[in-house]
């Protein structure tokens, strides 16, 4: 049905009522600023939920945080080791983004598909192989001592 199909008294009462060929207005401001943050928390919630390996690498993060601050003995030394942390989690988030997408996509084998998981953990490995070089250099040599 289109608008042309509409008796002209009733076209408004449709265009209202069901809002034909107009988006819906996105929200401004703050508003998009709160509703990306609640979406964000909601994400945060799903991965937790869903993901065993972010779950325990965010365990990991939790533990090792306070660590961060005693064995790190400049600031520059806890941002590295913080950061680190951080990034393995963001990079988890991220691969975890990529195989629901491919997942989405269907349950057949496709080589792209597979690729894309494989590069998604691959980057993942590079991150936590990044984070134990960090705290090697910066963690180990305190402990030694």
């Amino acid at each position: 049905m289109t608008l042309g199909d509409i008796p002209v008294g009733y076209r408004s009462v449709f265009r209202n009522k069901y809002r034909m060929n107009q988006p819906t207005p996105k929200p401004k401001g703050i508003a998009r600023i709160l509703k990306a943050f609640f979406y964000s928390l909601q994400g945060l919630k799903d991965t937790c939920k869903t993901e065993a390996a972010f779950r325990q690498e965010l365990l990991l993060a939790v533990v090792m945080l306070p660590l961060a601050f005693w064995l790190g003995k400049t600031p520059t030394e806890q941002a590295i080791l913080i950061g680190t942390l951080f990034l393995v989690l963001i990079v988890e988030l991220l691969n975890s983004a990529i195989e629901a997408v491919v997942d989405r996509i269907g349950p057949e084998f496709h080589v792209l598909s597979g690729k894309a998981k494989d590069a998604g953990s691959a980057a993942v490995l590079i991150t936590l192989l990044l984070t134990f070089i960090c705290w090697s250099i910066i963690a180990i040599p305190p402990l030694i001592k």
